[in-house]
């Protein structure tokens, strides 16, 4: 009785009221001056970042994961706090620029670095794996190939939200992305890549439930997408890294496209996939020492071991089980 209740009145009441607070949020940005409400937001983001402990130790564990040990102290507390002030900025922005769809319009706060290297890959017409590092900016880097003029598809796994869910496939669909749900995509993505489309792809979470191999990162394994390799292998298509990055100094932003990474042939299918996985990782992980303040330090990148992922793999398969013997 608790649950069906819960199901059918608390937790669409909630739904409802998160999804028009997002919503009122991305309205009233439109009439507060952005100056204003960026230096409100920095000063929100100091304040939440001393005020979540957890989260602040978080990261401070991860730059000394990556990093070694302090050169001085409080380095890496400042660190943590830059980022953490980007990243309310740029939400701030993302907010903001909710009606902005051209090129043209997002001119006024962008520049492009390295647009070559992503139109010489596109016009191959084998597709392109447009591989996105998550800088504050991941969001933005998204939709840019879309803004710029490049068909783009993008995939996405549902929120539970549904009005939010559909609030934010409508935003990228405005810019003109088609949205692909993670659901047994696999086939859908190798085929419009064939057709020559863009796909946004991410490696530089930890997720169990993807297909991966622990592989280096700053010097640790961290378990990793090899969903990138694996459609380039069967497609042919162009992997071309592309991050955004916020610029304090005049609260813009700059779309940097680096050059294709080529795709290397080893003995083996894993061995190609591990060696050309393992080269993603060696880019993003070089973006990320360039700008150590402009990555989401507070994601677990190293939480998957090899003991969790084989005890949640035991579990998943036992649970597969359990339904197929019911149902039988």
């Amino acid at each position: 009785m608790a649950s069906r209740f819960k199901k059918t009145v608390i937790r669409p009441v909630r739904d409802f009221l998160i999804y028009h607070s997002v919503h009122s949020i991305f309205v009233l940005s439109k009439f507060v001056p952005r100056k204003l409400l960026l230096w409100w937001h920095g000063v929100l983001a100091i304040f939440f970042y001393y005020c979540l402990g957890k989260v602040r130790r978080r990261i401070i564990r991860h730059l000394t994961i990556a990093f070694g040990p302090e050169q001085q102290e409080g380095e890496y507390q400042q660190l943590g706090k830059r980022m953490f002030v980007s990243f309310g900025k740029t939400l701030t922005d993302y907010m903001r620029c909710w009606k902005l769809t051209t090129r043209e319009q997002f001119s006024r706060y962008f520049t492009y670095e390295g647009e070559e290297n992503l139109k010489r890959a596109y016009e191959k017409g084998k597709g392109v794996l447009c591989m996105v590092t998550h800088t504050p900016g991941w969001e933005f880097s998204a939709f840019m190939p879309p803004v710029l003029g490049y068909k783009t598809m993008g995939v996405s796994s549902r929120i539970k939200n549904p009005a939010l869910n559909k609030l934010m496939i409508n935003l990228r669909e405005s810019r003109g992305m088609a949205n692909i749900t993670r659901d047994h995509c696999y086939e859908t993505l190798v085929e419009r890549l064939k057709k020559g489309e863009c796909l946004i792809i991410m490696i530089d979470q930890d997720s169990k439930k993807i297909r991966g191999e622990f592989l280096q990162f700053f010097g640790h394994e961290a378990y990793t997408p090899i969903g990138c390799t694996r459609l380039a292998m069967a497609t042919g298509s162009a992997i071309v890294p592309m991050y955004t990055i916020r610029n304090d100094a005049d609260d813009t932003y700059t779309f940097k496209i680096l050059p294709e990474i080529p795709l290397e042939q080893c003995d083996t299918e894993i061995e190609t996939i591990r060696y050309n996985t393992q080269k993603h990782n060696d880019v993003i992980e070089q973006i990320i020492r360039e700008h150590p303040e402009q990555w989401v330090w507070m994601h677990e990148r190293w939480k998957t071991t090899p003991e969790i992922l084989h005890k949640y793999l035991e579990n998943r398969r036992q649970a597969k089980e359990r339904e197929k013997s019911n149902h039988s």
